[in-house]
């Protein structure tokens, strides 16, 4: 407790009953809550010990004993004073329905914190231990994981009955909750595990390898992979993105599928003949002749490809126009292409 006014009331407290109503604000970001700031409903507790910290603050234990409603609430001597009534519990239900309910609701309960590690698994123990249904739904709802204003709705809620129905309809929206959430950690922790085992054996194996002298000629991969890239003669472009895929593989899986499509990539940028050029032919003649001898038809075409090499002979340096072939599968695309390499 740090506000000045909760402290003076504490204090007062002390001096005479030490009976204090708890309530809680409405909004956290209001700093000096007034009395349309907070709920009407709060509860009953006496203050069993408080402890003054050097910080000024206070530390106080308190024993809830009611639940109350404020009926009229006034500022005196720096802090809040209020006049409540007790609203005492409302069991409607003949006592084997409402030995079932509890039942019922100490299974959800039990299901709850075995999902959840936030509850400490003694607190089932103590539930044992409770015979009535109104402190069984209390202990319950003050372990759970709820928003204020639900918790506030518990704490107004006089029927144990609507209590109890009310925490087990949101025990079993939280166990759908936690257990989808188990199932995907498992997923997840499983596809690690693999993943680790798969690289741990992979690392091994490779160490007796080492061991019994089978790797000491052989060439390190990413070392010989680096080599061919510096050979390659690529474009900057093609270099910088070469060199930053085999910096991914490096950190993956040798046994992952991702690390064999980031291979089999910078294989194939590898593998393009970057600075390799052949000697063109401008044979009119004899590309006339390979062309014929190849293909039956197709005469517009053969005329358009004599016609690009004509120019070419004729400008030397030809920029601009590319021959781009285009048609359905099987019209001769691919064999006019291996006629135009001869």
């Amino acid at each position: 407790v740090g506000r000045d006014k909760s402290i003076k009331a504490l204090d007062a407290t002390m001096q005479d009953n030490k009976q204090i109503l708890l309530v809680a604000q409405k909004s956290p970001d209001v700093d000096d809550p007034g009395v349309e700031d907070v709920y009407e409903v709060g509860t009953m507790a006496s203050i069993l010990q408080l402890l003054k910290l050097p910080d000024g603050t206070v530390k106080v234990l308190v024993e809830g004993s009611s639940r109350s409603r404020i009926r009229k609430m006034q500022e005196k001597d720096g802090y809040y004073v209020a006049e409540a009534i007790r609203l005492d519990d409302e069991e409607e239900l003949p006592e084997q329905e409402m030995d079932v309910l509890m039942r019922t609701a100490t299974g959800l309960f039990d299901q709850y914190v075995k999902l959840n590690k936030k509850v400490p698994p003694e607190v089932l123990t103590s539930l044992a231990s409770i015979d009535e249904p109104t402190r069984l739904a209390d202990t319950m709802a003050a372990h759970m994981s709820l928003k204020l204003n639900e918790k506030q709705q518990v704490l107004e809620m006089q029927s144990v009955r609507e209590r109890l129905e009310h925490l087990m309809a949101l025990m079993e929206g939280e166990n759908d909750v936690l257990q989808m959430e188990k199932r995907i950690r498992g997923r997840v922790k499983k596809q690690m595990e693999k993943n680790q085992r798969e690289y741990y054996l992979n690392e091994q194996m490779k160490a007796i390898q080492k061991e019994l002298g089978e790797l000491d000629d052989v060439p390190n991969e990413f070392e010989e992979l680096a080599e061919k890239i510096k050979k390659a003669g690529m474009s900057k472009e093609a270099r910088t993105k070469a060199e930053a895929e085999l910096n991914k593989l490096k950190l993956m899986s040798p046994m992952s599928a991702e690390a064999t499509v980031v291979r089999n990539y910078i294989d194939a940028l590898v593998s393009v003949p970057w600075k390799k050029r052949s000697r063109v032919r401008n044979d009119i003649a004899k590309a006339e002749a390979v062309l014929e001898a190849d293909h039956y038809g197709l005469e517009k075409v053969k005329e358009r490809i004599l016609e690009y090499l004509a120019v070419q002979q004729r400008v030397r340096k030809l920029k601009g126009p590319i021959l781009c072939l285009v048609g359905p599968p099987g019209v001769g695309k691919t064999s006019l292409g291996q006629s135009i390499a001869r």
